[in-house]
């Protein structure tokens, strides 16, 4: 049997606190999912469908503009391209393909408009690659600053964190799915509505989270927000790097994983190049640029202002944590650091820091904010409602 409880305010309240989410976010909403893999989207699709279908129009229409592609498509053609990923969704994972098969259902979209919605930053990717030509320098990609502090610099019990950027228009899309499927762990997932997931840990400790990264190898392929759930269905750190390591990946992300026992790792993850490391003495931590000579030649080219930015954000993040006894509140205040790692919206880039997420997988904690880390308060969430 399916149950699904909502916290939520209205979007058309949320979107009168003002662009780029400068003033205080309610608390987290948190929607509460259970049963089959189609039960589970399609509830998660009708509790938010008028919001989901106003971020897939903007979402489709960026796709097509000559900012994101390179060159110009209309819906129909972003469409289609869309349409032609199905078949490695449903080859990576049947149960997840009928979960965004459900939200296109609950939602009133198709499956094809979920791809878009739910994988944007790997789906443009793979829009550049059908499109050819030169790789536009403009392109404004610059997500997220993501960590794994070992138990050993952490009185052992190690964490999992990172902020989670993007456009200022997705912020108001944020929310967090606490899911108990009839097959496979629970999980807490931190996601934007019509999107399966984005970074989370389950009830066995398993985290997983990412960095986005430009692909110049962009293809068809499978969506990192899949990627991400399938990786969440694995029992260790491990386990979930293998399956990033073999999906069929459409895009670029760095993956970081993480579990209970103190196995770190992180893949900087091209569709024909996967290098990785493991987790050893010293924290971890990833930005928005590839740091393997094997990744670079794949990586598309970088705005030299993004670049120094996210390059800013590794060595910031890499400092505060060159440090024994890291807390939960040093995570929480790193996510807020205004000297580099909080993101405010401003013009014409537009990125801030939507949220973030902070995990302690030996003891199953979970702590996420809504917003500016900088200007709103994280909430505990518990695997139980």
């Amino acid at each position: 049997m399916l149950f699904g409880k909502i916290t939520t305010v209205s979007l058309a309240l949320r979107r009168s606190f003002g662009q780029n989410g400068r003033v205080r976010r309610p608390p987290l909403r948190i929607l509460d999912l259970s049963g089959s893999p189609e039960a589970i989207g399609y509830e998660h699709g009708s509790a938010y469908a008028d919001e989901i279908r106003i971020y897939t129009d903007e979402r489709v229409r960026l796709a097509g503009s000559e900012f994101w592609a390179g060159g110009r498509l209309d819906r129909a053609e972003v469409l289609d391209i869309a349409h032609s990923c199905l078949p490695a969704h449903e080859a990576h994972s049947a149960d997840l393909y009928a979960e965004m098969c459900g939200i296109a259902q609950g939602a009133g979209i198709t499956p094809a408009e979920a791809v878009v919605v739910g994988g944007f930053t790997d789906f443009v990717d793979t829009v550049r690659s059908v499109v050819g030509g030169p790789h536009p320098l403009e392109v404004q990609e610059d997500d997220c600053t993501a960590f794994i502090v070992p138990d050993a610099r952490a009185g052992g019990q190690g964490f999992y964190g990172q902020t989670w950027d993007m456009h200022d228009s997705a912020t108001d899309h944020v929310i967090l799915l606490r899911i108990r499927p009839d097959n496979g762990p629970a999980a807490l997932v931190f996601t934007t509505t019509g999107c399966v997931g984005q970074l989370g840990m389950n009830e066995a400790g398993t985290c997983v989270g990412i960095n986005n990264l430009a692909a110049a190898d962009g293809c068809r392929g499978v969506m990192w927000t899949s990627v991400v759930r399938d990786a969440l269905a694995r029992a260790s750190a491990a386990e979930a790097r293998d399956a990033i390591l073999q999906a069929n990946l459409a895009g670029a992300h760095s993956f970081l994983t993480f579990d209970g026992s103190g196995d770190g790792h992180l893949i900087e993850a091209f569709p024909t190049a996967r290098p990785f490391e493991k987790l050893e003495a010293n924290a971890l931590v990833h930005t928005n640029h590839a740091l393997w000579d094997e990744a670079l030649a794949r990586q598309a080219p970088k705005e030299k202002s993004l670049m120094a930015n996210s390059a800013r954000r590794l060595k910031r993040a890499q400092e505060l944590l060159d440090r024994d006894g890291v807390t939960v509140d040093d995570l929480m205040a790193l996510t807020r650091d205004n000297e580099a790692i909080c993101q405010v919206s401003t013009p014409p880039i537009h990125i801030e820091s939507s949220g973030a997420a902070i995990m302690r997988p030996r003891t199953l904690d979970f702590w996420a904010v809504w917003g500016l880390p900088s200007r709103n308060d994280f909430v505990h969430v518990s695997f139980a409602p």
